[in-house]
Protein backbone atom coordinates (compact mmCIF):
# COMPACT_ATOMS: atom_id res chain seq x y z
CA UNK A 1 0.00 0.00 0.00
CA UNK A 2 1.19 3.21 -0.98
CA UNK A 3 1.66 6.60 1.30
CA UNK A 4 -1.48 8.12 -0.41
CA UNK A 5 -4.03 4.93 0.22
CA UNK A 6 -2.53 4.54 3.72
CA UNK A 7 -4.06 8.34 4.31
CA UNK A 8 -7.26 7.57 2.47
CA UNK A 9 -7.97 4.95 5.00
CA UNK A 10 -6.81 6.74 8.00
CA UNK A 11 -9.35 7.07 10.43
CA UNK A 12 -9.28 9.34 13.98
CA UNK A 13 -11.49 8.26 16.73
CA UNK A 14 -12.15 12.03 19.11
CA UNK A 15 -12.89 12.84 22.02
CA UNK A 16 -13.23 16.32 24.13
CA UNK A 17 -13.54 17.23 27.86
CA UNK A 18 -14.57 21.03 28.65
CA UNK A 19 -14.88 23.50 31.01
CA UNK A 20 -19.04 23.37 30.12
CA UNK A 21 -21.68 22.51 27.89
CA UNK A 22 -21.95 25.52 25.50
CA UNK A 23 -18.86 27.38 23.89
CA UNK A 24 -21.47 30.22 23.35
CA UNK A 25 -21.53 30.64 26.99
CA UNK A 26 -17.39 30.69 27.07
CA UNK A 27 -16.85 26.99 27.54
CA UNK A 28 -13.70 25.71 26.42
CA UNK A 29 -11.73 22.44 25.89
CA UNK A 30 -9.61 21.32 28.36
CA UNK A 31 -8.88 17.60 27.22
CA UNK A 32 -8.54 16.09 23.29
CA UNK A 33 -8.03 12.33 22.99
CA UNK A 34 -6.97 10.54 19.48
CA UNK A 35 -7.17 7.32 18.41
CA UNK A 36 -5.79 6.60 14.99
CA UNK A 37 -6.73 3.66 12.80
CA UNK A 38 -5.44 2.31 9.68
CA UNK A 39 -7.14 0.37 7.26
CA UNK A 40 -9.04 -0.62 10.40
CA UNK A 41 -5.97 -1.61 12.69
CA UNK A 42 -5.09 0.42 15.94
CA UNK A 43 -1.54 2.01 15.33
CA UNK A 44 -0.88 3.31 18.74
CA UNK A 45 -0.03 6.94 16.87
CA UNK A 46 -2.41 8.52 19.40
CA UNK A 47 -2.76 12.05 20.37
CA UNK A 48 -3.26 13.05 23.94
CA UNK A 49 -3.34 16.62 25.22
CA UNK A 50 -4.46 18.53 28.23
CA UNK A 51 -4.77 22.41 27.83
CA UNK A 52 -5.15 25.55 30.18
CA UNK A 53 -8.72 27.02 29.94
CA UNK A 54 -8.12 30.74 30.78
CA UNK A 55 -11.80 30.22 32.99
CA UNK A 56 -12.79 28.05 35.74
CA UNK A 57 -14.64 24.73 35.45
CA UNK A 58 -17.98 24.45 36.12
CA UNK A 59 -18.73 22.34 38.76
CA UNK A 60 -21.10 19.90 37.22
CA UNK A 61 -18.20 19.01 34.07
CA UNK A 62 -16.08 18.61 37.28
CA UNK A 63 -17.95 15.91 38.53
CA UNK A 64 -18.04 14.35 34.78
CA UNK A 65 -14.19 14.11 34.22
CA UNK A 66 -12.25 15.31 37.52
CA UNK A 67 -9.95 17.82 35.66
CA UNK A 68 -9.23 20.68 38.11
CA UNK A 69 -8.25 24.10 37.58
CA UNK A 70 -5.20 23.62 39.62
CA UNK A 71 -4.29 20.46 36.99
CA UNK A 72 -4.37 22.54 34.43
CA UNK A 73 -2.42 25.69 35.44
CA UNK A 74 1.11 24.51 33.90
CA UNK A 75 -0.84 23.21 30.41
CA UNK A 76 -0.47 24.82 27.18
CA UNK A 77 -3.54 26.97 25.77
CA UNK A 78 -5.03 25.38 22.55
CA UNK A 79 -3.59 28.16 19.92
CA UNK A 80 0.40 26.22 21.94
CA UNK A 81 -0.55 23.52 19.57
CA UNK A 82 -3.37 24.39 16.98
CA UNK A 83 -0.84 23.67 14.41
CA UNK A 84 0.38 20.24 15.43
CA UNK A 85 -3.17 19.21 16.40
CA UNK A 86 -3.94 19.77 12.60
CA UNK A 87 -1.40 18.09 11.16
CA UNK A 88 -2.21 15.18 13.28
CA UNK A 89 -6.28 15.33 11.93
CA UNK A 90 -5.52 16.40 8.59
CA UNK A 91 -7.30 14.62 5.83
CA UNK A 92 -8.26 11.68 8.27
CA UNK A 93 -12.03 10.59 9.01
CA UNK A 94 -13.16 11.58 12.40
CA UNK A 95 -15.71 9.01 14.25
CA UNK A 96 -16.84 10.94 17.35
CA UNK A 97 -19.82 10.16 19.60
CA UNK A 98 -22.49 12.99 19.66
CA UNK A 99 -20.57 14.73 16.68
CA UNK A 100 -22.31 18.06 16.82
CA UNK A 101 -20.49 18.41 20.73
CA UNK A 102 -17.08 18.00 19.93
CA UNK A 103 -17.04 19.46 16.83
CA UNK A 104 -18.58 22.71 18.06
CA UNK A 105 -16.28 22.97 20.85
CA UNK A 106 -13.13 22.24 18.39
CA UNK A 107 -14.72 24.67 15.80
CA UNK A 108 -14.62 27.85 18.51
CA UNK A 109 -11.33 27.07 19.86
CA UNK A 110 -9.69 27.09 15.87
CA UNK A 111 -11.78 30.54 15.44
CA UNK A 112 -10.71 32.06 18.43
CA UNK A 113 -6.83 30.64 17.80
CA UNK A 114 -7.49 32.87 14.32
CA UNK A 115 -9.45 33.24 11.20
CA UNK A 116 -6.57 31.01 9.07
CA UNK A 117 -7.26 27.96 10.81
CA UNK A 118 -10.70 26.89 9.35
CA UNK A 119 -13.34 24.69 11.07
CA UNK A 120 -13.04 21.03 11.28
CA UNK A 121 -14.99 20.42 7.84
CA UNK A 122 -11.26 22.54 6.54
CA UNK A 123 -9.60 19.02 7.23
CA UNK A 124 -11.55 15.88 8.00
CA UNK A 125 -15.06 14.53 7.42
CA UNK A 126 -17.32 13.14 10.41
CA UNK A 127 -18.98 9.68 11.08
CA UNK A 128 -20.96 10.68 13.94
CA UNK A 129 -21.30 6.57 16.14
CA UNK A 130 -24.20 8.44 18.14
CA UNK A 131 -26.19 8.72 14.96
CA UNK A 132 -25.08 5.45 13.82
CA UNK A 133 -26.20 3.41 17.32
CA UNK A 134 -29.72 5.20 16.70
CA UNK A 135 -29.99 3.65 13.68
CA UNK A 136 -28.97 0.44 14.71
CA UNK A 137 -30.71 0.29 18.00
CA UNK A 138 -33.92 2.58 17.96
CA UNK A 139 -35.52 3.60 21.02
CA UNK A 140 -32.79 2.42 23.19
CA UNK A 141 -30.04 4.14 25.63
CA UNK A 142 -26.84 4.73 23.28
CA UNK A 143 -24.07 6.47 25.55
CA UNK A 144 -20.49 5.00 25.23
CA UNK A 145 -20.83 2.96 28.80
CA UNK A 146 -23.99 1.15 27.38
CA UNK A 147 -22.44 0.35 23.87
CA UNK A 148 -19.30 -1.07 25.67
CA UNK A 149 -22.19 -3.58 27.57
CA UNK A 150 -24.05 -4.23 24.24
CA UNK A 151 -20.97 -5.03 22.24
CA UNK A 152 -18.91 -6.55 25.17
CA UNK A 153 -15.64 -4.34 25.44
CA UNK A 154 -14.41 -4.06 28.96
CA UNK A 155 -14.70 -0.30 30.17
CA UNK A 156 -15.10 -1.45 34.35
CA UNK A 157 -11.61 1.01 34.41
CA UNK A 158 -13.77 4.14 33.34
CA UNK A 159 -14.65 5.51 36.66
CA UNK A 160 -14.72 9.21 35.13
CA UNK A 161 -14.67 10.25 31.40
CA UNK A 162 -11.35 10.97 30.00
CA UNK A 163 -11.06 11.85 26.09
CA UNK A 164 -8.21 9.62 25.73
CA UNK A 165 -9.88 6.29 27.52
CA UNK A 166 -13.23 7.29 26.23
CA UNK A 167 -11.52 7.14 22.11
CA UNK A 168 -9.89 4.23 23.31
CA UNK A 169 -13.64 2.43 23.66
CA UNK A 170 -15.11 4.17 21.11
CA UNK A 171 -12.55 2.51 18.84
CA UNK A 172 -13.18 -0.60 19.86
CA UNK A 173 -16.97 -0.34 19.77
CA UNK A 174 -17.21 1.30 16.59
CA UNK A 175 -14.63 -2.17 14.89
CA UNK A 176 -17.53 -4.23 16.89
CA UNK A 177 -21.14 -1.86 15.35
CA UNK A 178 -18.88 -2.44 11.73
CA UNK A 179 -17.97 -5.81 12.32
CA UNK A 180 -14.94 -5.79 11.62
CA UNK A 181 -10.95 -6.36 14.12
CA UNK A 182 -8.87 -3.99 15.65
CA UNK A 183 -5.95 -6.24 13.89
CA UNK A 184 -5.78 -9.29 11.68
CA UNK A 185 -2.37 -10.71 10.56
CA UNK A 186 -2.48 -13.52 8.05
CA UNK A 187 1.20 -14.50 9.05
CA UNK A 188 1.53 -18.21 10.09
CA UNK A 189 3.68 -20.63 10.23
CA UNK A 190 2.85 -21.35 6.15
CA UNK A 191 3.03 -17.64 4.79
CA UNK A 192 7.13 -17.07 3.80
CA UNK A 193 8.55 -13.48 3.61
CA UNK A 194 10.03 -12.97 0.24
CA UNK A 195 13.50 -10.85 -0.41
CA UNK A 196 11.79 -7.28 -1.15
CA UNK A 197 9.91 -7.75 1.97
CA UNK A 198 6.37 -8.54 0.60
CA UNK A 199 4.80 -11.66 1.93
CA UNK A 200 4.64 -14.43 -0.04
CA UNK A 201 1.87 -17.56 0.47
CA UNK A 202 3.59 -20.74 0.60
CA UNK A 203 1.84 -23.00 -2.17
CA UNK A 204 0.29 -25.94 -1.01
CA UNK A 205 1.50 -29.45 -2.39
CA UNK A 206 -0.29 -31.17 -5.04
CA UNK A 207 -1.01 -34.62 -3.02
CA UNK A 208 -2.29 -32.92 -0.11
CA UNK A 209 -5.65 -34.71 1.50
CA UNK A 210 -9.06 -33.11 -0.08
CA UNK A 211 -10.34 -30.17 2.48
CA UNK A 212 -12.81 -30.89 4.45
CA UNK A 213 -15.83 -28.87 3.93
CA UNK A 214 -18.43 -28.44 6.89
CA UNK A 215 -21.90 -26.49 5.91
CA UNK A 216 -23.51 -24.30 8.22
CA UNK A 217 -26.81 -25.98 10.25
CA UNK A 218 -30.07 -24.32 9.88
CA UNK A 219 -29.68 -23.19 13.83
CA UNK A 220 -26.40 -21.74 12.60
CA UNK A 221 -27.48 -19.52 9.53
CA UNK A 222 -30.39 -17.95 11.47
CA UNK A 223 -28.24 -17.30 14.13
CA UNK A 224 -25.84 -15.56 11.57
CA UNK A 225 -28.85 -13.63 9.73
CA UNK A 226 -29.72 -12.25 13.13
CA UNK A 227 -26.04 -10.76 13.84
CA UNK A 228 -26.75 -9.20 10.25
CA UNK A 229 -30.19 -7.73 11.36
CA UNK A 230 -28.23 -6.31 14.76
CA UNK A 231 -25.79 -4.31 12.99
CA UNK A 232 -27.77 -2.83 10.56
CA UNK A 233 -27.50 -1.38 7.11
CA UNK A 234 -23.61 -0.72 8.04
CA UNK A 235 -22.98 -4.21 7.71
CA UNK A 236 -20.40 -5.25 5.03
CA UNK A 237 -21.93 -8.84 4.35
CA UNK A 238 -25.44 -7.72 4.06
Amino acid sequence: MNDEQAVNNRQIVLDTETTGLEPSQGHRIIEIGCVEMINRRLTGNNYHQYLQPDREIDEGAQAVHGISNEFLADKPRFPDVVKDFIEYLDGAELIIHNAPFDVGFIDHELKLAGDEFGQVETYCMVIDTLVMARKMRPGKKNNLDVLCREYDVNNAHRDLHGALLDSELLAEVYLRMTGGQSALSLESEDVTTAANGDVAIKKLAADRKPIRIIQASDEELSAHQAILEKMGDTSLWK
